[in-house]
Formats: C-alpha cells, structure tokens, sequence
C-alpha cells in the first residue's frame, strides 16, 4: 500500500473500497477491467497505487468516455457517480453488442429510480452486482476532504447565481457520504449569524438527508453517534485565507505555483524536474505545517546527516554541491531526491519572504490581531496600512492588507473605501472588495455604526514567531470541548438535532479505545493555515480527532479571484455529478 495510504481519510477510503468492490469481486479468481468516470479516477488516484489495484486482480484502468476495445471474455468493475450521462455511456458498452462478459456497478451515491429502471431494462443479463457505496467526497489529506468542486462558491454567493439550491444539495448528499463512510451519524451545529444564513439552510439539509440515510440503511440503522459536525460560512473568518502564512505548506501554495499538488521547478543543470506534494512524500508530511524558519534549518541538518554517513566534507549545502553528490554516487540518489525537492522548495519560499513578505507581515499581523508585537493596542489601523500603500507592492499584496484594514474596523466608510481604491489603483477592480459584502462581511458602514468584533480566545502567553501571531478563528471552535457538551453554546444552534450525549450513551471502554470525531464544513472553501489547525487540535487534545472539509480548498489568490468573479451576470455551473462527465 503507498505510504500515504496509511493516513487517516485516505485509509478509511481505501479500506472501503476493498471491503466493497474489490470484496465482491475477489470471489471470482478471474483478472477483470476497472472502468473509471473522472471523479472516481481522482477518488482511487488519491488513496491507492495501480500496484494496489494489480494485487487484487484488476489488470487494466479505464475511462468509461474514451474509445475501448471489446474484451468478451472479461468481467468489467464500473465505478461512477449516478448521472444520466454516465449510465447513458455504460448501456452503450452492452448494446447493441456487449463489449464484456458481465459488468459489477458501484455507484458513488444514490441512484434515482429513472436510471436504476434504464439500467435493468437494457442490460439486466450482463450485470453480476449493482451497489450504491455512498463515498461521494474526495480525501484530500489524512484529516481534510472536499467535495471537489470549485464552481460551489459562484453558486452559493453569487447574487447572480441560478442553481444555489441544488449546489447546497449536491454538498449536503456528499458530505453524508462521508459520514456514512466514518460510520458516524453526528449532531449537526451551524453558526448563529443573521449575516450568514447558508449555514443554517444547509445545516438543516445535512440533518435531514443524514436521518433519511439511516432510515434507509436497512444494514446499519444506528442512533446518533459521539461525532458533531460544525457548520461555517467563509465569512465567518474573512482574515485567514488573506493573510500571508508563513507555515511550510500555506506558505508554498499561496508564493509559488503549485497546481494539482505538483511544484514544477529548474535543477542546476537546467532540466526542468517536478514533484507531488502530497502524503506519500513522509518528508513533506514532517514539515508542512512547521514554520519556515524551522523548516529551513531542517532540511540542510537532514542532508548534512546523509553526508556525514557518506563521508562528505561538512561544508555548506546548497543545491549545487547536492547535484555533484548525486552525480558522483548514484545510490545516494534516492535518500537525497525527497531532501533536495524542499531545499529547493524551502530555498523558494525563502526568496520570496526575503524580497516581499517580510516587511508585509508585520502589518498584516498587526491589522489581524490588533496589536503589535508588544502586545500594544494598533489605535489608528490606517498609521499601519499607509506605508504597505505607499511601498511598491504588487497590487494583489496591497488589496490583502486594504481588506485587513477594513475587517480590523468591522466595515468603513464609503468615503474611506474609495480613497483606498484610488490609492491601490483599481477603481475598475473595486469589486475584489465591495464583492465580499455577499459572504456577509461588512464592508462599507456608516460613520454612527460601530459593531463589536467577537471576542478571541486569549493566547498572549502562547509562543509564536513574531510574525506569525493570528490564530484561525476556526481553532478556537475546534478547541470547544464539543463532543461532551449536554447544551449546545449560546452562539450556536443545532438542526433539530441534540446532544451527542443524550442520544448514545457509549461505554467508557469504547470512548478510551475510538474517541470522538468532530467534523467541521465551511461553506465556501477552506485556507492551509485552517486545514493545519486540525491537526493541532488533534495533537494536543489526543481524544477527538478533528477533520475539516469544504466544497474546495482556497489559496489567497484564488479566493481573491473567486470574490471578484460574483458580480459576473448568470453564467452555466455545474454540479459534481455533471461536471465528472464534462
């Protein structure tokens, strides 16, 4: 199994699908066919390798949309998400000849009847097994999932949006799925904000479409479980996905660019090299969510330590005198690869900070927390703003530090706002800032209106770099001891659903031996510096395993581009299910 595979969620994932698909299919000795649509390939790619596959007789992977051969004498494993198009492609392997011997349908979700009917009265000879096995999310990292779709946060804020309600659907039956998959029928929790209702529409959607399931499920009607799953809004914190980061993985995602996970880069000689960033890499799941400044002074330990053992002379390492090493001892290759690609990446990331985001950090902390390093009061937000404005900074930098100013004010005044427009110099751009007026953040207010900002969970004594002080909002959520509240919090409120505790009284052998989960949502796309949150919480806590999801997962550049685009007119969007097959 790959490495990554023994994390959490892509663990689970791949142990389902072994006790489901590949289960049924072990009864037969013969080798069969996978046929895959493109969710499902991104669903299997993330969790197991063509190896995996090979070990339990599949012998070939295919697209269910491109051109096949027909192999009679084979047994075909169709893997797809429930979609007329994709039942529309697999009739047509059977008719009017069939191109395989006998087809095994797993469907990601529910089949609605139409195309279940459709199936059996074109092709009920051939089909051996057809199941639903409710895995319709995708895992991302041992405790992060998204629902793999982007196009959601157009649909759920765009004042323009057309399809809002059957978005929050497609999301409500995946995050189901997931649940189902953690064997979990949680309480559901939303934030109480007349600013942001999403949440509680889709909390009260989730609740509902998880009774039904359970309901359902003949095999595992169950009671509610220990789990709670919270419900956000982006809004809810519109500072952490805007701030510059300076832990390990935020940092690379939102300074270099890093697409599908893959960080392309030059070596020495000039030949362009990439690799994956993702569990599978043991080094990178080490230092990811460790602060730059550690990480830095890591890697080049790490490889002095390889050196040592190969008797190099300890001089200083730099990816010049690593590519001679690797030249000069081909069995040295493999142990430096992972260590050479974060030298690299570090060496990257460092440039960045050293030319920019240093100078910007400080103010950017500043504005976010309220107070300088000293712990002294920021009493006039614009003496700190000024000097980003006036520094020639790119124009996306400046636009992060205008919106921090204005989310340390709650909101300024219209007069303000246009003066900092004019200075940054994007008065045919000003909708990167008005535009988040849709995710409930005040924007513009009037100079009589002072709303208080919640109050923080105070982390004065706490160490941090100086840089480094702002805290995710969502930590101090994840820090409520949830899963042994009897009364929900005052600032939250539950779907209809109660306690955990008064629902399932579990043994406390069962609590020491699992835990408990809790499962955090946010609508609208979740930031690095949140997703490293979990694991923190999880670590320090040790009881309760935190996972956190969204419909995506945003960096700054791409959120800033996300808020820009909702006052486009109505456009096309897609749902998972359509989108799988465009």
């Amino acid at each position: 199994m790959a490495a990554g595979s023994e994390h959490g969620l892509k663990r689970i994932v791949w142990k389902r699908i072994k006790d489901t698909i590949i289960a049924d299919c072990r009864k037969s000795e013969v080798w069969k066919i996978l046929i895959l649509d493109s969710f499902t390939t991104k669903l299997l790619s993330s969790c197991c390798k063509m190896a995996d596959l090979m070990s339990e007789k599949i012998t070939i992977v295919e697209d269910l949309y491109k051109s096949r051969e027909p192999v009679p004498e084979m047994k075909a494993i169709y893997f797809m998400s429930p979609t007329a198009k994709n039942v529309d492609a697999f009739i047509a392997d059977f008719k009017p000849k069939p191109k395989y011997k006998s087809a095994y349908v797993y469907f990601t979700d529910y089949c609605n009847d139409d195309l279940f009917n459709n199936i059996k009265l074109h092709c009920a000879k051939y089909i051996r097994v057809c199941k639903e096995i409710n895995m319709c999310f995708m895992p991302q990292e041992a405790q992060v999932f998204t629902c793999d779709n982007p196009g959601a946060f157009q649909s759920i804020y765009s004042p323009n949006s057309q399809d809002k309600k059957r978005t929050l659907e497609t999301l409500a039956d995946q995050l189901v799925t997931l649940c189902a998959t953690l064997d979990e029928y949680p309480g559901v929790r939303y934030k109480k904000d007349s600013n942001m209702e999403n949440a509680k529409t889709f909390a009260e959607l989730v609740d509902e479409k998880l009774a039904r399931h359970y309901k359902l499920d003949d095999s595992n009607k169950k009671g509610k479980t220990q789990a709670q799953l919270l419900i956000v809004e982006r809004g809810f914190d519109p500072v952490s996905p805007i701030l510059h980061e300076l832990t390990y993985q935020a940092m690379a995602y939102d300074l270099i660019d890093i697409q599908n996970d893959i960080y392309k880069y030059k070596s020495k000689d000039g030949s362009e090299k990439q690799a994956q960033l993702n569990e599978d890499d043991m080094l990178w799941v080490k230092l990811r969510h460790k602060h730059i400044a550690e990480v830095s002074a890591q890697i080049p330990k790490m490889v002095k330590e390889i050196s040592a053992s190969k008797k190099q002379p300890d001089e200083k390492i730099t990816i010049s005198n690593l590519a001679q090493m690797m030249k000069k001892m081909p069995s040295f290759r493999k142990q430096l690869t992972e260590k050479t690609v974060h030298l690299q990446l570090a060496e990257d990331c460092m440039k960045h900070f050293s030319n920019n985001v240093e100078k910007l950090c400080k103010a950017e902390q500043d504005l976010a927390v309220g107070s300088d390093v000293d712990g002294m009061k920021v009493k006039d937000p614009m003496r700190t703003l000024l000097p980003v404005l006036l520094h020639p900074y790119s124009t996306h930098d400046k636009i992060r530090a205008v919106l921090l100013y204005i989310f340390s004010l709650n909101g300024t005044t219209d007069e303000n706002l246009s003066k900092l427009i004019q200075h940054v110099k994007i008065e045919d751009e000003r909708e990167f800032i008005l535009n988040w007026k849709e995710l409930g953040v005040p924007i513009i207010t009037s100079p009589s209106f002072f709303s208080r900002k919640p109050s923080r969970r105070d982390r004065s004594q706490e160490e941090t770099y100086n840089l480094s002080r702002w805290t995710p909002v969502i930590k101090d959520v994840m820090e409520v001891k949830w899963p042994h509240q009897s009364e929900c919090p005052a600032a939250w409120n539950g779907s209809g659903a109660v306690s955990a505790r008064q629902k399932h009284k579990a043994s406390s052998q069962d609590e020491r031996r699992s835990g408990s989960r809790l499962i955090i949502f946010v609508l609208g796309g979740i930031s690095f510096s949140e997703m490293r949150s979990a694991y923190e919480v999880t670590q320090a806590v040790k009881s309760c395993e935190v996972i956190i999801g969204s419909s995506h997962i945003l960096t700054p550049s791409s959120l800033l581009e996300d808020i820009k685009a909702l006052s486009k007119g109505p456009m096309e969007t897609f749902t998972l299910d359509e989108r799988s097959n465009a």
